[in-house]
């Protein structure tokens, strides 16, 4: 469907649901949720999840703060804050404010200087930072050498591209979300159809429901073809990254 053929339906972002029970496993992600669910036996002060956008980052940082809230003896905040959000004026108060961090986002244009004193900071005081990144610091070439190096002693674990197992109980969620019921039809042609990763899958379900409203009718094959050969033929070079 052609952006100038487009009527606008009216769009009503669904809410994401980050608790645990809500969080797929499979083979891609078993390592990411083992780390986070071994708090506060980990090898290291922090822990570093990397892997592509839509793998469930984001939801595994909500799961370690409420991992740590259930396993602390105490009641505790877990900040959770982008990586290009912080400079080294707030290193302290981010610190003082909660000795359980979750660093999104990180990525060499983030104020190299602030998370090498974040980095410390933690270190020596005592805390605990868990990051989640789209690479993993051996492939981010991070202008301060010494954060560099520091980044390269965190134990690092990837998270990979879906499998057909995840990418069926993914669409399955998107839709459910959108409280969207599809037959089994329609599922078995996207999975045969799509391209395996997750975000594809998350923009293939946002513009089968935009094909859908728009013409209102109800999902089918033909729509989710219409969907499948439109998103192929963005040529966005960030669409998918």
């Amino acid at each position: 469907m052609n952006n100038k053929d487009k009527q606008i339906p009216l769009n009503f972002n669904p809410k994401p649901d980050y608790s645990r029970d809500d969080f797929m496993v499979s083979n891609c992600n078993l390592q990411a949720i083992r780390a986070v669910d071994s708090w506060p036996e980990w090898p290291f002060f922090a822990y570093i999840l990397y892997g592509p956008k839509g793998s469930g980052k984001s939801h595994l940082a909500h799961i370690f703060a409420e991992h740590v809230n259930k396993t602390y003896y105490k009641p505790v905040a877990v900040k959770i804050i982008n990586a290009n959000e912080i400079s080294i004026n707030k290193v302290a108060l981010i610190h003082q404010q909660s000795r359980f961090l979750v660093v999104e986002n990180l990525n060499p244009k983030a104020n190299n200087e602030a998370l090498f004193h974040l980095f410390n900071y933690y270190r020596i005081e005592g805390g605990y930072i868990l990051f989640t990144a789209e690479k993993s610091p051996a492939r981010m070439n991070f202008k301060l050498p010494d954060l560099q190096s520091r980044l390269n002693m965190v134990p690092s674990i990837a998270i990979g591209e879906p499998d057909d197992e995840m990418l069926t109980a993914l669409i399955v969620k998107l839709f459910t979300d959108r409280q969207i019921m599809i037959s089994q039809e329609v599922l078995n042609y996207i999975i045969q159809n799509m391209q395996r990763s997750f975000s594809f899958a998350i923009k293939l379900v946002e513009e089968i429901d935009f094909i859908s409203l728009a013409k209102k009718r109800a999902v089918s094959t033909a729509i989710v073809k219409e969907a499948i050969e439109y998103l192929t033929a963005n040529t966005q070079p960030d669409l998918f990254e």
